[in-house]
């Protein structure tokens, strides 16, 4: 899957490659959620080994094919430095309500110096119907699950170098994201009601959004905490992670 070159006691992680493995973790962490929060029957996953660590992966055919999809775009639009952040939504099936987002920023590291400047010079969307948050909508087989992928506009420019990094040191650091959205069930709320999950994409302007998503709106939560987690970067990709979630006293009675 990675198109990793050995380089010594290092390993040279291509533009292919990086994009591989932050698919890998997008598709384990998300797993990794469900499972933890309870989005699937338990008995709907199995065990498998990445990163050093036993994870959980969804035997949902329905679920598996529209992750696959999704991935499959993800990838396309990393190649061409359009992602800026992947979230993942819970949503409360009978209050409508959200209840947590866990939000993955991406950032290319050759551009991160630009990065402040361009924040402010594009406008949001990637569809012509839409100029503000774009949100492209893709449903499962789930009675249970709606999940959505979202694209909003910001510059970033396509460099696409190559650098050295050790894959193990890349691994250790996912190792330790995967760790915190295991331990997550210490300090979130109890989720009290049936939930579903959706998928926002927010990718800059250039992208090309297939025509089979449809818009939605951000999904933010009012009265927030934040948790901030652990971050990875390939040398190529920086991945920064957080978790925000409404409090137990605004919805939990």
């Amino acid at each position: 899957m990675s198109t990793a070159l050995a380089t010594n006691n290092k390993t040279e992680i291509t533009l292919q490659g990086s994009v591989a493995i932050v698919s890998e973790f997008f598709f384990t962490a998300i797993n990794s959620i469900l499972y933890q929060r309870g989005i699937y029957q338990p008995e709907t996953f199995k065990r498998e080994v990445k990163y050093g660590l036993t994870v959980l992966t969804s035997t949902d055919a329905g679920l598996l094919n529209y992750l696959n999809q999704v991935m499959g775009q993800m990838e396309s639009w990393l190649l061409e430095s359009h992602v800026q952040r992947l979230v993942v939504v819970v949503t409360g099936i009978d209050s409508e309500e959200t209840l947590e987002r866990w939000q993955f920023n991406v950032h290319v590291e050759e551009d991160d110096e630009d990065e402040d400047e361009k924040d402010g010079s594009s406008t949001h969307g990637s569809s012509p119907h839409d100029n503000n948050d774009e949100n492209q909508r893709l449903n499962t087989n789930s009675s249970t699950t709606t999940t959505t992928t979202k694209s909003k506009s910001k510059s970033q420019s396509s460099k696409k170098g190559t650098t050295s990094k050790s894959i193990k040191q890349v691994h250790n650091e996912i190792q330790a994201i995967i760790r915190q959205i295991t331990a997550s069930v210490t300090f979130l709320p109890l989720l009290n009601e049936p939930c579903s999950f959706d998928l926002l994409v927010y990718t800059n302007k250039e992208a090309s959004v297939p025509k089979k998503w449809e818009d939605s709106d951000p999904r933010y939560i009012m009265n927030s905490q934040e948790v901030k987690l652990r971050s990875f970067t390939t040398s190529v990709h920086k991945v920064d992670s957080m978790v925000t979630y409404k409090e137990k006293d605004e919805w939990e009675l």
